[in-house]
């Protein structure tokens, strides 16, 4: 890698740029990962800080946890028979069978996902 120099006044300085970050949302799960990682392994979270991967790191993580929980979501509710119908039909009672996979779904990809 070649460095160039800039001459200000009558000393040289590098011409250095940081590499380009990657643009999107880190979203929930990111950021869960990301706190588990600074808490739990250090060493780990400072070299993908080195290393310029934590960005990107942390928004495949959100972007796999959140498709995990779609599809964990649509299995439990066809095995747990929650319906069109049951929705039409008591809304409540789909409202309490829904949240109760999402919550689920949410506690299997922290463990399997987040804290992995």
């Amino acid at each position: 890698m070649e460095i160039t120099y800039t001459k200000r006044g009558d000393y040289y300085y590098p011409d250095l740029a940081l590499p380009p970050q990657p643009t999107g949302d880190i979203g929930r799960f990111g950021r869960m990962r990301k706190k588990y990682l600074k808490e739990h392994q250090p060493d780990t979270f400072a070299l993908m800080l080195i290393e310029n991967t934590l960005m990107q790191h942390l928004i495949d993580i959100d972007r796999q946890a959140n498709e995990q929980i779609d599809l964990i979501m649509s299995q439990l509710a066809q095995a747990e028979g929650v319906t069109e119908d049951l929705k039409a039909r008591n809304q409540l009672g789909w409202i309490q069978a829904m949240n109760s996979c999402l919550a689920r779904a949410e506690e299997w990809v922290i463990q399997e996902i987040i804290m992995a």
